[in-house]
């Protein structure tokens, strides 16, 4: 006698079964439907949230932005909407600087720059000191501190002669001017009105702070109405004196050489060809000709491109931003303390020698190649930095009255308010 087997009694199961396999089958065209959605809905989101934040919705409104507000609009750009980018240009409008004979001349005849055993401490002293002043609050200590010690490192080749005055205005101007150029050739987006106007503002503060003269600008006298106003002239006059004094020169040549080695140290040696063609390829021709390099092999014109509008392209349609938690800010407030940077670029100056800096892959990554880790050379700073002390080192220890009172200077001017004028 055969037995019969119910089949009836597994229904229930071999339905919720398929019903589940349905739901997952959904998953291949409907996740990556859902990613897509979500970086369009949210790729503009902080760009719109901050112009609604801060009510800069029409020029008029933007007349009345503060040091403050243009400072923590331009912490958003710098670490959350374009970091890498934002970053790059500011580097690049520094080694910009190095395209003016007046410029370089005083550097190499300084030595401080053209000296492989000082060129590292320079670029990393620079360095920290615009990331004070950028880092923190307008009003707050330690950027008071960072402009103090970048002014008195200033003063006696500006008293000499040495710098001129037309100098600090035109690296000044860069460090405006090459951001929003950086942002609007390369990024994912063009750079709005209300952070044209931000990095106008912040930078025309910065200006005042360093004690740098506006007079060659047209509104000098009469004042400008607001940060875009202000940038539009900056970079304007900033044209006009590179096509007048940004000439080839040796003395460019010195600068930018030793700067191209600070840029290319932490890149294997096989790909240092290709690296050093990135940067030539992001040279202007003016610029080049100056520094006295040669075009980029039109192989690489076209790699950089191509990669740059892939990038541009990735960014805008398949990345979600980075979020808030990416945002450092500098701990601690105090500048007669120590400081550390986080990360570092070229030689580990200013690095604490914690764990993961020691043992991390980026250290392994540095020891296999036979560089310094954080720790291993007293000479790289493992304690950290002191802002009055920052620079080179036989400045240490001195111009402490200077120091003194510039901050208090600055704790009368800067205060984070609007630094644009009317008469």
């Amino acid at each position: 006698m055969s037995s019969i087997i119910d089949y009836s009694a597994f229904a229930p199961a071999a339905q919720k079964l398929l019903a589940a396999a349905k739901e997952w089958a959904t998953v291949p065209i409907l996740g990556p439907a859902a990613y897509l959605l979500g970086v369009a809905l949210l790729r503009n989101r902080r760009i719109k949230k901050n112009i609604k934040k801060f009510n800069f919705t029409t020029r008029e409104s933007m007349a009345k932005m503060t040091d403050d507000d243009a400072w923590k609009i331009l912490m958003d750009d710098g670490q959350l909407e374009f970091p890498f980018m934002y970053l790059k240009a500011l580097q690049f409008a520094l080694f910009r600087t190095y395209g003016i004979p007046t410029i370089s001349e005083t550097l190499v005849r300084t030595g401080q720059f053209a000296r492989p055993e000082f060129s590292m401490k320079r670029y990393a002293d620079t360095g920290v000191l615009i990331a004070e002043f950028m880092g923190n609050a307008p009003s707050s200590a330690r950027a008071h501190e960072a402009i103090a010690r970048m002014n008195y490192l200033h003063s006696g080749y500006r008293m000499s002669g040495k710098i001129l005055d037309d100098d600090m205005l035109y690296t000044l101007s860069l460090f405006a001017v090459e951001p929003i150029r950086f942002i609007n050739t390369y990024e994912w987006r063009k750079a709005s009105d209300m952070e044209v106007c931000a990095i106008g503002t912040f930078w025309k503060s910065v200006g005042d702070a360093m004690q740098i003269s506006f007079d060659h600008l047209p509104s000098s006298k009469t004042g400008w109405k607001d940060g875009i106003h202000f940038f539009e002239e900056l970079k304007a006059w900033s044209l006009a004196y590179e096509a007048k004094t940004m000439v080839p020169s040796k003395w460019n040549k010195d600068n930018a050489d030793q700067t191209v080695a600070v840029l290319l140290y932490d890149f294997p040696v096989i790909m240092r060809p290709l690296a050093r063609n990135m940067v030539l390829y992001m040279m202007d021709d003016r610029l080049r000709e100056a520094m006295m390099y040669e075009k980029p092999n039109i192989f690489y014109k076209i790699f950089f491109a191509s990669g740059f509008k892939l990038r541009k392209w990735f960014l805008r349609y398949l990345s979600l931003p980075r979020f808030r938690q990416y945002r450092r800010i500098s701990p601690g407030t105090d500048p007669e303390a120590r400081h550390f940077l986080v990360n570092w670029e070229g030689a580990p100056f200013y690095i604490e020698p914690t764990f993961m800096n020691r043992w991390g892959l980026r250290a392994w990554f540095t020891w296999l190649r036979g560089m310094p880790v954080p720790g291993d050379d007293p000479k790289l700073g493992p304690n950290g930095y002191y802002i009055p002390d920052v620079g080179p080192t036989k400045f240490e220890g001195k111009g402490r009255d200077q120091l003194k009172q510039t901050r208090e200077r600055l704790q009368v001017e800067r205060t984070g308010q609007c630094p644009f004028f009317f008469k």
